[in-house]
């Protein structure tokens, strides 16, 4: 665990959630939201769909670093994947495409196994021609339960695709102290948070447990440790030695960099979680 921080006022109301951002398919492109919707197993359509390999094991830029340049788009009918650079070259997959017609078939994340649907051919093979590798779409229906580490989250708690939690958060000063120490700062989606918030100290979220966004609950659960996805550059796809290597320098517990905080939601219903809200610790 990293050393613990000095601690802010708590009662001060000076935490404010600046970014909100969901990532439809696991390692793909995220899209920044004025608003989103908390579910237990992270914000609406949070990772709910993952590219897998044949054997149905999921694939990320940690293989395939061009995935970073496939940015995705979402409205009230459907989910959109295209290229950053050439928009043109797209796939559109219907949100309400019939779940009972898709085969099931068992995939792994992180060693993980759980049921998911897989999308029909011509979206994945829209994938596989534009990747170079031989892919398939899945989606996790409601019916699937991936459950979190038990080992930090309460028993019950279940997640996406993500890799182990339902929410990701990061201060701003927290990249603003990282940047202060690079060459060349580097923006928040290298990253890949959900929530982002301004005020506060660098790295204080290292320390949260209970807190509420507004009036909804929420916990930190474990610090995020990172892998090689924050040195690819989410524009060109090109590896990097930074951030890992500056990281590594005042950031490395335990033989892992972290950054930022792994976070479950507490509430329940459907509550909408909008940028502007008040961070309550």
């Amino acid at each position: 665990m990293p050393p613990m921080t000095k601690q802010p006022n708590h009662n001060m109301p000076n935490l404010q959630l600046s970014e909100i951002w969901v990532y439809p398919i696991k390692s793909l492109g995220g899209i920044s939201l004025s608003e989103a919707v908390a579910e237990p197993r992270g914000l609406r359509y949070d990772r709910r769909w993952m590219l897998v390999d044949e054997n149905g094991r999921f694939v990320s830029q940690r293989e395939i670093p061009k995935m970073a340049m496939l940015a995705t788009a979402l409205d009230s009918v459907s989910l959109s994947v295209f290229w950053k650079h050439n928009p043109a070259k797209r796939v559109t997959i219907p949100l309400d495409i019939n779940l009972e017609q898709l085969p099931i078939i068992e995939v792994e994340v992180w060693g993980d196994r759980c049921a998911a649907q897989v999308l029909p051919d011509e979206i994945n093979d829209w994938f596989s021609t534009q990747l170079e590798e031989n892919l398939r779409l899945v989606y996790m229906p409601d019916t699937t339960k991936r459950w979190a580490d038990e080992r930090y989250a309460p028993s019950g708690q279940h997640v996406s695709f993500a890799d182990g939690f339902p929410y990701l958060i990061i201060g701003q000063a927290t990249l603003d102290e990282l940047n202060r120490r690079l060459e060349q700062p580097l923006p928040m989606n290298r990253f890949r948070p959900n929530f982002v918030f301004t005020g506060g100290e660098a790295f204080e979220e290292d320390n949260w447990q209970a807190f509420s966004i507004q009036d909804q609950k929420f916990m930190g659960v474990k610090p995020c440790a990172r892998c090689s996805i924050p040195s690819i550059h989410q524009e060109t796809a090109e590896r990097a030695a930074e951030p890992t290597k500056t990281l590594a320098t005042f950031r490395k517990f335990d033989n892992k960099i972290l950054f930022g905080q792994n976070v479950i939601w507490l509430g329940d219903g459907e509550p909408l979680i909008r940028v502007g809200d008040q961070i309550v610790r």
